[in-house]
């Protein structure tokens, strides 16, 4: 099966819980009135588009019926892909890699799949010729680093890791200096997420900002934070903490295949003006992929009818 087929497949809770629901409505609807768009907004929430981004589209199709632009219901499905296609292109640039070593700060609460994201895609990197080493700076969480390590021998990386509870700031130093040495394209480092004291996030994530930067001024080079796609909602609001204590550069948005709850693609890139770079839609090693708008903009609005 190729990626867009499993892009596809993954999406079907979404696209059941979103364009078929709304396929449904435009077949029971005669015209573009009030009725229709409040049926419609509400398909929208709960497919977790956003409540902004959510009224936005409703006026985009309201003026457009307007206009004529929409003439009847059946014209809606195809604006809406037109619109939120629209809202989701972004510059293409999936990783920024050029210095070596190009410093890759992972960041995300707990549970989301953020040492698994580190682990799958040091091995895409590592499949296109990259030298690749991953950092255990997140001490705090029990088996975190054996965890990492794991993922180091799958993905054949080198992975710097202290004890339980050591200082994720020594880490990250032994870890920068040990990629200059051996020559390193590409450092991921993983980090604690606890976002329960905000403070102490920010105060931790400040810290290993210094040290990245006394090492390399220009890094980190990218700062990726990893959301679980089946929170809905509740990942923007994760977004909104982790943007206010360090420099999001794009978002890493996992298990994208259990969740019907896909819409919270358009709301990260339209209210948090974050792009998604990179996608989770399986178990499998090979199941992580760059993000591309286009094609899931066409696997959200595909039929479920067999292709001839």
């Amino acid at each position: 099966m190729g990626f867009f087929e499993k892009l596809k497949s993954g999406l079907t809770k979404t696209r059941q819980n979103f364009t078929d629901r709304i396929s449904e409505l435009v077949g029971m609807s005669a015209k573009v009135d009030e009725d229709f768009l409040e049926e419609l907004e509400m398909i929208l929430l709960t497919a977790d588009v956003g409540v902004k981004t959510t009224e936005k589209l409703i006026e985009n199709v309201r003026q457009a019926a307007k206009k004529k632009e929409i003439k009847g219901t059946e014209d809606v499905l195809p604006f809406l892909k037109k619109q939120i296609a629209a809202m989701l292109k972004d510059d293409g640039v999936r990783t920024r890699i050029g210095a070596r070593p190009t410093v890759i700060l992972v960041v995300g609460v707990n549970g989301v799949g953020k040492t698994t994201t580190i682990g799958k895609l040091s091995n895409y990197f590592r499949l296109f010729n990259y030298k690749v080493m991953m950092a255990a700076g997140d001490t705090f969480r029990a088996a975190a680093s054996a965890q990492l390590k794991i993922w180091g021998e799958r993905a054949q990386c080198d992975v710097i890791a202290h004890g339980e509870g050591a200082d994720p700031a020594a880490v990250v130093f032994d870890a920068l200096k040990a990629a200059k040495a051996r020559g390193i394209d590409v450092l991921f480092i993983d980090t604690a997420g606890r976002l329960q004291n905000k403070v102490n996030l920010m105060n931790e994530l400040g810290k290993i900002d210094r040290i990245i930067k006394r090492e390399i001024p220009e890094a980190p080079h990218e700062v990726f934070l990893v959301l679980d796609a089946t929170t809905g909602q509740n990942a923007i609001t994760q977004a909104k903490v982790f943007t206010e204590t360090t420099k999001i550069t794009g978002i890493v948005l996992t298990k994208l295949d259990g969740t019907a709850k896909g819409g919270v693609v358009v709301a990260i890139r339209e209210e948090l003006g974050l792009p998604v770079k990179w996608i989770g839609i399986g178990e499998g090693i090979m199941d992580f992929r760059p993000f591309e708008p286009d094609k899931f903009v066409d696997a959200l609005f595909a039929t479920d009818e067999p292709e001839e």
